[in-house]
């Protein structure tokens, strides 16, 4: 057998890495979240943009997408970004760039967008290679100096070009245009703001350096949306929001009343609240009137154009509009609450929560720091012209000699620089001059500009010396977005009106219409699977109720929808339903698992009608249980109320009406032991595990019953009720109690 050759060569050995997997886990973890943060959702305090932004309107300015100039197709513009900038999806990219042109997404658009670019019922905008865009002013703004040194950039994520780290930003962005953004373990939600407004505040810190977040709030009196809206929040709640930089902010649609014949009339929606697709909102408003919900309102009619009309149709002409409006606001999303969140990176690599003076604050800094890089650069512009003009005069006053030098020499320059004692600079640009320079205008046109430039020069260094001429500067730049956002104008206009919000009688109001408008009566049916519903009227025949196949009522209690329903479940606790939340009876229902948090492991035990002035003796399998009165056991959330307290293994399983008459009680468990005692000796609670009933050995506890000893105990058998003389089995709380009387039924239960 031949032998192998021997190349001499080792194997590679794998490389391995002796290190903790934890400690692995979390510098890899960390260096995704650091990447999150700054590289995706949080934005720049200084430009308020993401680095997606920024690139999107770097690369329109790169293909001269100016605001006068004619657009280029989307396509190309998502080519570009993803081509040198963002090595992202494309997709990502447009959806990027079709919400900075959407007017009512932004309240000052960065991108003019021609074509579909979605509305606000949630279409979607075309596909990119349909639609064009170009640059707004306001991007012109954020741009503006971006060639005069005015910002750092670092190279692309290829190296074979560069990018800005930050606008120089001639406009308050993070502010007046807000932003949104999940990271890992934070997240930001700014609204956006009138642009007048911030920089009337800007200006009154410029003259007063002790103000504070209260003076503020005096100019900036809440958030400006792009879709208008009434902004009902305290003045309190809003000053509070933005002196912490967390809070929220109610808003609610615009809407008027508009008379029509007969005495009848309608309500227009002209403006809802900011991130609301009209669509949806139509869908849950008609989801609202066909369940029973809005017993005010009839029908709603969309009869938007280009601008937003909800016809709102009220039941009855005797109702009022705003009560009928309250109960909207209520239940749909014509009132939402926007969520302030200013997580902001600060000065591009610290995140953290800022308030409203402090955004301000470092936005005036970064604009200082700019004016500052942009006056340096162009002081430096301006020497070197200054030094190749000096070069210029020199040439005429002695031309011919300059003429002589350039025709006979072979090497001219350090000749020149030599007799004239001319700069570098100067004589390059001397020899470099055409002929036509020569002509005498021409010296008299070097000489203003000269002077021109000496002026410009002097101005310069002024300024760079002097922090407080930079603050002027800044204050007229200010001065000058305020002349071109101002409230006369009609993209700074404000949108959204400021309202009080409503007052408590007006909600009491409220309550008390909606109690009367909507008291019918109804009848909540459980079945034995879970399925609930609510069926109008009383006295319905279970037989002629419709289940899923092999299912049947469990519960069937009569009472009116403006009524509480109380659910006790296995697992101890208490769930509130209301009348008026029932799915309707026509169909099965809904499963009453997604009504309320209800464990798979719990079952319901009983159903009540809510009567506070009631008392229930609650009791686990154990032998264990208290009374409790029924204004205790009221739930508030879907998660319920833990009012019997049930250990592992065990659940609960009785739950009774105790009436004022009653002074005895009967237990009696598996084990067929009976026992009967004062119902006094039974404390009253408001929750826990109570005391031991009755002591059962090998077995739990099967049934409870109270009852008035004068008027006799009776238990159920053979479908009839048969009293009993029960003296003989009278004894004391937690005794184990006797066999029952003859002929007691063998389940064993009292009814």
């Amino acid at each position: 057998m031949a032998r192998k050759k021997d190349t001499g060569a080792e194997a590679p050995k794998s490389e391995i890495i002796d290190q903790p997997l934890t400690q692995i886990l979390s510098e890899r973890y960390l260096s995704y979240a650091l990447s999150t943060i700054m590289a995706r959702s949080l934005p720049d305090v200084r430009d308020g943009l993401k680095p997606v932004h920024r690139r999107l309107l770097f690369a329109m300015d790169q293909l001269k997408l100016n605001p006068k100039d004619s657009p280029k197709k989307c396509a190309r513009v998502v080519g570009d970004v993803i081509g040198k900038f963002h090595p992202h999806g494309d997709q990502s990219v447009y959806d990027a760039l079709v919400r900075l042109a959407q007017d009512f997404a932004v309240r000052y658009p960065l991108v003019d967008g021609q074509g579909n670019f979605g509305n606000i019922d949630g279409d979607n905008a075309a596909a990119m290679r349909y639609t064009e865009a170009r640059l707004t002013e306001t991007s012109i703004r954020l741009l503006e100096g971006i060639d005069e040194n005015a910002a750092d950039f670092r190279p692309t994520y290829d190296g074979e070009g560069a990018e800005p780290i930050v606008m120089p930003s001639n406009f308050p962005n993070l502010l007046a245009n807000g932003a949104s953004g999940i990271a890992v373990g934070m997240a930001t939600n700014i609204p956006p703001h009138n642009v007048a407004e911030l920089c009337d505040a800007m200006l009154f810190m410029l003259d007063n350096k002790a103000a504070e977040v209260e003076d503020l709030v005096k100019f900036i009196k809440g958030p400006d949306f792009p879709t208008g809206g009434i902004l009902v929040e305290s003045k309190a709640s809003i000053l509070e929001s933005y002196r912490t930089g967390r809070g929220s902010f109610r808003l609610r649609a615009r809407w008027s009343r508009e008379e029509l014949n007969r005495g009848t009339y309608q309500i227009i929606v002209t403006e809802i609240p900011y991130q609301v697709q009209k669509s949806k909102l139509i869908e849950k408003i008609a989801d609202l009137i066909q369940n029973k919900k809005l017993p005010m309102l009839d029908d709603v009619r969309d009869e938007s154009a280009e601008d937003v009309r909800l016809v709102l149709v009220p039941k009855s002409q005797n109702v009022e509009a705003e009560l009928l409006m309250e109960s909207l606001f209520r239940n749909c999303d014509l009132e939402v609450r926007f969520a302030l969140n200013m997580n902001v990176l600060d000065k591009g690599v610290t995140p953290r929560v800022m308030n409203i003076k402090e955004v301000l604050q470092a936005w005036m800094d970064h604009r200082k720091e700019v004016l500052v890089r942009r006056s340096s650069h162009r002081l430096e512009a301006v020497m070197h012209r200054l030094e190749v003009l000096a070069g210029y005069l020199i040439v005429y006053l002695n031309i011919d000699e300059v003429i002589r030098i350039i025709r006979t020499e072979e090497e001219p320059k350090p000749k020149l620089m030599k007799a004239f004692g001319l700069t570098d600079v100067q004589a390059e640009a001397i020899l470099n001059m055409r002929l036509r320079s020569l002509r005498k205008l021409e010296e008299f046109e070097i000489r203003k500009e000269h002077d021109d430039l000496t002026k410009e020069r002097d101005a310069l260094e002024a300024l760079l010396k002097s922090e407080a001429r930079q603050w002027t500067a800044i204050k007229k730049q200010i001065g000058e977005v305020r002349e071109q956002y101002g409230e006369k104008t009609k993209l700074g206009a404000r949108r959204t009106k400021i309202d009080k919000p409503p007052s408590l009688a007006a909600i009491e109001t409220l309550e008390e219409a909606l109690t009367t408008l909507e008291k019918e009566p109804i009848t909540l049916v459980l079945s034995a699977k879970g399925w609930i519903k609510a069926m109008k009227g009383h006295e319905h025949n279970p037989k002629e109720m419709t289940f899923k196949e092999g299912d049947k009522v469990l519960f069937a209690i009569e009472g009116q929808n403006t009524d509480k329903f109380v659910l006790f479940a296995t697992n101890g606790r208490f769930y509130t339903i209301a009348g008026d939340k029932l799915p309707s009876g026509r169909g099965f229902g809904e499963p009453v698992r997604l009504m309320v948090d209800l464990p798979n492991d719990a079952e319901v035990l009983d159903i009540m009608l809510y009567n506070p002035d009631l008392k229930l003796l609650l009791a686990s399998d154990d032998g264990r249980g208290f009374i409790v009165p029924t204004s205790e056991v009221l739930a508030q959330t879907k998660n319920g109320k833990q009012v019997l307290n049930v250990d592992a293994g065990q659940e609960a399983k009785i739950c009774i009406i105790v009436e004022p008459s009653h002074d005895y009680v009967a237990t009696i468990g598996t084990n067929r032991k009976m026992l009967v005692f004062k119902l006094s000796e039974i404390p009253e609670m408001s929750k826990g595990k109570g005391v031991i009933l009755q002591k059962i050995k090998d077995g739990s506890l099967a049934d409870v019953k109270t009852f008035n000893m004068k008027q006799g105990f009776t238990y159920r058998t053979a479908g009839s009720d048969k009293k009993a003389d029960v003296k003989p089995w009278v004894g004391e709380r937690a005794q184990a109690g006797k066999l029952p009387p003859n002929g007691f039924p063998k389940s064993p239960r009292f009814t």
